[in-house]
């Protein structure tokens, strides 16, 4: 029987009017999972619509969104106005998660390696036969535990639990990765305040933001956080607008943004810093006890200012003007990341940059620097640190000697990440026997694999996260399945647990759940009964249940953190200057490699989307490109569209140049995320990975990679292509008497 137009009216009044009630919190009366057949049929048109919250987990950050569902199928995905750290807002990331959910090349069975190692080729079998062969080679080595090593993404959420309590119960060394991870600022944090999860700006309500190198408008940490907190920041209400000061040696989209971009030295942030606190004690600025406890550490570490002018190449009297305004204009926050931390100075950087803090005695308080309470539940992982540069050299090592029996990878491509001085794919290669890979795309990591065991992607399973950094107080985002997965995968966590249960003996210990929904709803259940008191309006555990669910999760603005607010230092550790690998001479220009926008670090290359996303600088795409001063340009003979050699002491790669005339004379950035040699149709042989060039040296304080202490030279190699851009190219005068068919056949005409 056919759909009346009346009907079809009928039906998309009521998918609008689920919209507007979803934002007034309307309770569903049916379970949260889209049962949906994989073959619609065609006069199947009705037009209901439903959303559901649930998480994304972009590399920029897991963001609590809205899912459009029509018919059984993710259409579009907003931000959930009611989570804490997102109020309603996604990134292009999350948007983009559509893409992943129903990509072309994503791995839809289980596969065995059928060709040599490294070489892509595999053939598909069946689940059965892939747990079989998991925990057979599991068995295998449970008389050497130390030779299985665990290597994933950073977890937080219940599925860290099930993936540590895995690893611990078996005796399997567990690492986490990440290319750009926040370890020196976690030491640095740890050093000062004692704290083991991440702190938050609390930008919006700060007058004064004092940023040494974190891209906070880009790509650093909470990046969808920061964004909608720099918009209060900017606003009118009040009748105030914030001040903005930008240190970094690379004019980035948070400088783009600064009321002031104050270009530095590489490595150099933490001597500013002390600079700064100097000038405030000496002029009697700061908190009085914030000034009386710090007071030693910074005379003996401060420099002058003519020597801090010296080593920095920021003049006396702009170091004078920010300590008196950062003191003056409180509430202020001063933060620290990216490429000061980057360093091999990073922790003396990044020790001297938020000590600032403390000496003005903004800690805790509104506009300040505010603490991040513990997960309100004991199972639940509430901060997810990464493991550094040094602890994979050893990693490396180990499987070099044939110490490591076995790697399982999942969220994670060290393969394509580490810097290719570590040569951690020919470790792996060569020397490791078994590797399986839990990834849903053929990654380089995932391509080195014996065994692919595909996970679900977020819109098709259970799970959570206590967000690191959170707003300030407890809080926790759930994850449900919105659509039905179309490919025969399974979840990660499920894995773990199916194969603790086959391998038997301690390794369930710790894991009475048979599957991740499980461990959620005994976590939901455990949660209800803590909170019994503040969560009164629903009457059982069902209620609330379907509550939190339909909220996206639950969080106690009057939850705060009851630690200290005094820091604790009595050195700064580290060196005051930093080193970098090669001889100034030889390679002249400092290596500035920064996070794609849209890309991050290269883990959504495999996404057209943002492949198509343009950069907010340059507004480039689909490409590698390599910024560079105009003078510089001028010495070199070169002009946007040239094709560079960028020569490290351990490497060399190309890319085109964009002459930017923000670029400092002594440096030169590159982009990450491209230079895949896997990673399916739309990131394969897409300009080139900087990563590879960098040279594995580390901060010496916390051993974490130091991937902005890495000098390069350049050279030309006489092609030239058009650097691709969102906006197109500018046709010169001489063309536009041309036909048109002789400029768009990709002739360089420039």
């Amino acid at each position: 029987m056919g759909v009346t137009r009346r009907q079809l009216l009928r039906f998309s009044g009521m998918g609008m009017l689920g919209a507007v009630i979803f934002a007034g919190c309307r309770i569903p009366d049916r379970e949260f999972i889209a049962e949906s057949p994989v073959l619609i049929p065609e006069d199947l048109v009705e037009g209901q619509d439903a959303y559901f919250a649930t998480l994304a987990r972009p590399s920029t950050g897991v963001e609590s969104v809205l899912v459009r569902v029509m018919q059984g199928r993710a259409k579009k995905i907003e931000g959930n106005p009611d989570y804490p750290m997102s109020q309603g807002k996604h990134t292009a990331q999350a948007e983009a998660s559509l893409q992943e959910l129903y990509h072309p090349d994503r791995i839809a069975t289980p596969l065995r390696r059928v060709g040599e190692r490294g070489s892509g080729e595999f053939e598909s079998i069946s689940w059965e036969a892939a747990m079989g062969e998991l925990q057979a080679k599991l068995s295998e080595f449970s008389g050497n535990p130390g030779s299985v090593a665990m290597i994933t993404e950073p977890l937080r959420g219940a599925l860290g639990t099930v993936a540590s309590r895995f690893a611990s119960n078996y005796g399997a060394t567990q690492m986490a990765f990440e290319a750009v991870d926040q370890t020196v600022v976690r030491a640095a944090l740890k050093n000062l305040f004692n704290q083991d999860r991440l702190p938050i700006a609390d930008v919006k309500n700060a007058h004064y933001v004092l940023s040494f190198g974190s891209d906070f408008l880009s790509n650093w940490h909470a990046p969808l956080h920061y964004n909608w907190q720099y918009g209060e920041f900017r606003g009118t209400e009040n009748g105030k607008r914030g001040t903005l000061v930008q240190i970094e040696p690379r004019f980035s989209m948070t400088a783009a943004n600064a009321d002031t971009w104050v270009h530095i030295n590489p490595g150099t942030e933490g001597v500013l810093a002390l600079a700064i606190a100097d000038v405030i004690l000496k002029e009697q600025t700061g908190n009085p006890a914030g000034m009386e406890a710090l007071r030693d550490v910074i005379e003996a570490n401060a420099q002058d200012l003519p020597t801090a002018e010296d080593v920095t190449g920021v003049s006396q009297a702009k170091i004078v003007k920010m300590a008196r305004d950062f003191a003056e204009h409180q509430p202020g926050v001063a933060i620290g990341g990216g490429l000061a931390a980057a360093q091999t100075n990073g922790l003396f950087n990044m020790t001297a940059v938020y000590l600032l803090n403390a000496l003005v005695d903004n800690i805790g308080k509104k506009g300040g620097l505010l603490f991040n309470p513990e997960a309100p539940l004991k199972d639940v992982e509430s901060s997810a640190a990464a493991s550094s540069l040094v602890d994979f050299q050893r990693l490396a090592d180990r499987m070099r000697t044939s110490q490591v029996n076995v790697v399982l990878v999942h969220g994670a491509d060290p393969v394509y990440g580490l810097p290719g001085a570590l040569q951690f794919r020919r470790a792996m290669k060569d020397n490791v026997p078994f590797i399986a890979s839990f990834s849903n795309f053929m990654d380089e990591s995932t391509a080195m694999a014996d065994l692919v065991l595909p996970d679900l992607v977020p819109m098709e399973g259970w799970g959570d996260d206590v967000s690191d950094p959170g707003p300030g107080y407890e809080s926790i985002a759930l994850q449900q399945p919105v659509v039905m997965p179309f490919v025969d995968v399974r979840s990660f966590g499920d894995v773990l647990l199916a194969t603790a249960e086959g391998l038997g003996g301690d390794m369930t210990r710790g894991l009475p759940w048979n599957t991740m929904k499980d461990a959620i709803r005994s976590n939901a259940e455990e949660l209800f009964k803590l909170n019994r008191g503040s969560i009164q309006q629903y009457p059982s555990f069902e209620e609330f249940w379907i509550g939190v669910l339909q909220r996206g999760g639950w969080w106690d603005t009057k939850a705060t953190s009851k630690d200290s607010t005094k820091a604790k230092v009595d050195t700064i550790p580290g060196q005051a200057t930093p080193t970098f690998s090669g001889a100034a001479a030889e390679y002249p220009f400092h290596l500035l490699p920064f996070m794609s926008h849209s890309m991050g670090d290269g883990r959504e290359a495999n996404l057209p989307w943002l492949q198509a996303t343009p950069d907010p600088i340059t507004t480039a795409v689909w490409s590698t490109w390599v910024e560079l001063n105009p003078q510089s340009a001028k010495e070199l003979d070169v002009r946007e569209g040239d094709i560079l050699e960028v020569t490290s002491p351990k490497g060399t790669i190309e890319a085109q140049v964009y002459v930017n005339p923000a670029t400092p004379p002594n440096v030169v950035s590159i982009p990450m995320g491209q230079g895949h040699t896997f990673f399916g149709r739309y990131a394969e042989g897409i300009g080139s990975n900087v990563m590879s060039i960098l040279d594995a040296v580390s901060d010496a304080d916390t051993g974490a990679l130091a991937w902005g202490a890495t000098r390069v030279k350049l050279t030309l190699t006489g092609r030239r292509s058009r650097v691709p851009k969102f906006e197109g190219m500018v046709v010169p005068r001489q063309l536009h008497e041309r036909p048109v068919y002789q400029i768009s056949k990709g002739t360089d005409h420039a």
